[in-house]
């Protein structure tokens, strides 16, 4: 294996490891934590993110399905607690851990267009998150009853959609300025832009 290639996957291992940490962290902060589910996190998506900009899709997706997988693993009993069935479960799985923590890889799509780049890149892949997030919340929460105990939306995808942006929007907010800070700053910049080479 190429020592670039190697250097790509410790890359990745460590943004994966700080992204964990970073969501771990927002546990012991009491006002990240939103009275009815779910939590702010102190930008743990920025360094899934930031692996994307700086090595490309591939390897960004490749990282942000590990990622995936581990915050699957962390949530996992939590999840299991739920009464969900089955199938319920899997679809759970897919749309809040695989699928919505995955797509956060595709941030670099845009990386060779500059701050620009960097920032559309940053809002597609943690949009496109809400969305799978938003899915889950409409067809499967829903279905079990577990939307109607906060606000009193008869639309289960209008209640999702209001649910979700509610720890998702301040997320895609301080993500992205933690991009244009990285963006702005000169030596990470460099580093950032580092290789541009790879797809």
């Amino acid at each position: 294996m190429e020592r670039s290639k190697i250097l790509v996957m410790v890359e990745g291992a460590v943004m994966v490891a700080l992204a964990t940490g970073l969501s771990l962290l927002s546990n012991f902060i009491p006002f990240l934590k939103l009275p009815w589910g779910g939590s702010i996190t102190l930008l743990s998506m920025l360094p899934i993110v930031v692996n994307s900009i700086r090595n490309g899709v591939k390897s960004g997706l490749a990282c942000s399905f590990v990622y995936s997988v581990v915050q699957l693993v962390i949530g996992m009993f939590e999840v299991l607690g739920w009464g969900l069935t089955p199938t319920m479960l899997a679809a759970c799985f897919f749309f809040d851990y695989i699928g919505a923590f995955t797509v956060l890889g595709l941030a670099g799509l845009f990386r060779k267009r500059g701050m620009s780049g960097w920032i559309g890149g940053t809002v597609m892949a943690i949009t496109l998150r809400y969305v799978m997030h938003v899915i889950s919340g409409a067809a499967v929460f829903a279905s079990v009853g577990m939307l109607w105990d906060v606000i009193e939306i008869n639309n289960p995808w209008l209640y999702s959609m209001a649910y979700n942006a509610c720890y998702m929007l301040p997320e895609l907010i301080f993500t992205t300025i933690g991009a244009v800070a990285l963006f702005k700053s000169g030596a990470i910049k460099m580093i950032l832009k580092g290789n541009e080479a790879t797809v």
